[in-house]
């Protein structure tokens, strides 16, 4: 008894001295969890939108108010839509993703040699520039513009047609921007509403891993298409 006693004090010492401290943290934690947060872009999948090193800002509540620490929606705010980039918490992955939204719920989704067609309507796009990464195009995807990265010849283009195939309500057709690059909706087939932790729009700054993280100016606070 002498013992829980004393520990009782402890923490209730350690609580009047720290109280502050504490409760700013975990309001510092609960806005992360729900409200808004910074996410590391890894890898090349979203070329040319985003690259690796890039920081980008995930708005938590683009689409609902979920309790903090879980994935429990409490208030539905919004649908996601086509072309948003969302960042989603793949449970078939068994990490994070940041993809491109393509299909809603109902959509039928077909792709031939990179050729997107959205509801029997094809997706136009227009060649903006070659490089040795590939061809960048931007594409018009119905009233959503954006630019996509097609890989230079003798790469493996096994995944560049797919479908056709319905997206069942409650989920989401998402590709990455490097088509020829990117593990999606073609390897883990649809996201679940629910495992969409947030939309971003911009990036807050990058880091390039090629020149020694060395800061990409830039892309200080540069906006996402």
């Amino acid at each position: 008894m002498k013992f829980l006693s004393s520990t009782s004090q402890y923490f209730a010492a350690f609580w009047r001295e720290n109280r502050k401290f504490l409760l700013i943290l975990a309001s510092i934690l609960c806005f992360k969890s729900a409200v808004a947060d910074l996410n590391s872009i890894s890898g090349r999948s979203m070329q040319p939108t985003l690259l690796d090193g890039d920081k980008v800002w995930v708005n938590k509540l683009a689409y609902d108010v979920k309790l903090p620490f879980t994935g429990i929606s409490m208030l539905e705010l919004a649908e996601p839509t086509r072309g948003d980039i969302v960042i989603i918490d793949s449970e078939v992955a068994g990490k994070r993703l940041v993809k491109r939204i393509i299909g809603q719920p109902g959509d039928t989704v077909y792709m031939r040699n990179n050729l997107l067609v959205v509801n029997d309507e094809i997706i136009d796009f227009e060649i903006l520039a070659e490089n040795r990464e590939g061809t960048v195009v931007v594409e018009h995807l119905f009233d959503e513009t954006h630019q996509a990265l097609l890989s230079a010849a003798g790469t493996n283009r096994s995944n560049r047609s797919y479908g056709p195939a319905q997206v069942p309500d409650e989920h989401f057709f998402v590709l990455g921007d490097n088509r020829d690059n990117s593990a999606d909706s073609r390897l883990y087939s649809f996201i679940p509403r629910d495992q969409i932790v947030g939309r971003s729009s911009s990036v807050v700054f990058s880091m390039d891993s090629d020149h020694a993280f060395r800061p990409r100016s830039g892309r200080f606070m540069a906006q996402l298409d």
